[in-house]
């Protein structure tokens, strides 16, 4: 267990060393879909990962029980759980905004894990915390609060709405220019963000998002 808890402290960074380094360590691409419920609130966020080779090959490392240099369904079904309760604090790296205000993610059902071409996969679906009616400015993102995992939208098709009620809304893809951020915020990005991202929230202004104006 601990050899799995090292490796999954990839994504949760839970044995990262206060982060003094606040850069990538590992790579995915993502994809998001977000999905209106019959009612014309969101219903649920659609998430599917795909991690880089060399993260992907250390998890494989850790969980091939059986030595067969694969993962088998049950090894595959261990990970899954293993990233469910860890990323739990985390909130699922999930960002949301409804009209200004941070909404949280209920715990998903379950994580689905693959591995396909040297690549780990994963897929689950999260739901708001709470109730969240198609009405104003919606933001929804997909990052690693801790900076230590890059989330990554090769293309912006990869962030995306489902169902006819959302569809009828304004949507955009935002890509935040790091730079303009850092001139923007420069008098709100404390020391405390520099020496340990972990401590605020401020990191998501750098993460790619989809706007949604209704």
């Amino acid at each position: 267990m601990k050899t799995q808890s090292i490796v999954m402290a990839g994504l949760a960074t839970l044995l990262a060393p206060a982060l003094a380094f606040a850069h990538p360590h590992i790579f995915a691409e993502a994809r998001l879909e977000i999905v209106s419920d019959e009612k014309g609130g969101i219903g649920e966020l659609r998430n599917v990962w795909r991690f880089d080779e060399l993260f992907s090959a250390s998890v494989v490392l850790d969980f091939d029980k059986n030595a067969n240099a694969t993962l088998d369904p049950d090894e595959l079904k261990e990970v899954g759980q293993t990233v469910l309760e860890s990323l739990a604090e985390y909130n699922y790296y999930t960002s949301i905004s409804d009209n200004g205000k941070s909404v949280k993610v209920n715990r998903p059902d379950s994580i689905t894990v693959d591995y396909k071409d040297n690549q780990l996969l994963m897929m689950f679906a999260v739901k708001p915390a709470e109730t969240m009616p198609l009405k104003g400015k919606l933001s929804f993102g997909v990052y690693d609060p801790t900076m230590y995992t890059a989330m990554d939208f090769p293309t912006d098709e990869d962030l995306s709405v489902v169902g006819d009620k959302i569809e009828a809304c304004q949507h955009q893809v935002v890509r935040p220019d790091p730079d303009e951020v850092l001139a923007e915020n420069k008098d709100t990005l404390t020391d405390a963000f520099w020496n340990d991202p972990t401590g605020t929230d401020t990191s998501k202004l750098f993460a790619t998002r989809i706007e949604i104006t209704c």
